[in-house]
């Protein structure tokens, strides 16, 4: 079954250190909360490849497993867009969203 694409939203996101390991969240000044986790790809996680403070621009959806807390989902096949600081600041100036 292929993907509802009209349930994903562009959003630029960024790896931070979080308990000692690596998580994504939203940059702030988008429709969503910069609280709200990001599942994706181990990919976008690895230090060796991506250092944490790494900012990315996705495709993602809100969802929740089974009633659960709500999170941001990538599909892991997505290619991974590195964003410029400057290529953030652009996105975010010209996308900028009411928070959901």
């Amino acid at each position: 079954m292929a993907r509802d694409m009209t349930a994903y939203r562009q959003l630029a996101v960024q790896s931070v250190a979080w308990g000692g390991q690596v998580a994504i969240y939203p940059l702030p000044g988008q429709a969503y909360s910069t609280d709200l986790p990001v599942q994706c790809s181990r990919r976008m996680r690895d230090t060796s490849v991506y250092p944490v403070g790494t900012c990315f621009l996705v495709e993602a959806k809100l969802t929740d497993r089974l009633g659960g807390p709500q999170y941001l989902y990538v599909w892991h096949g997505d290619a991974i867009k590195v964003l410029s600081d400057q290529d953030a600041e652009v996105f975010l100036g010209a996308y900028r969203r009411i928070r959901l």
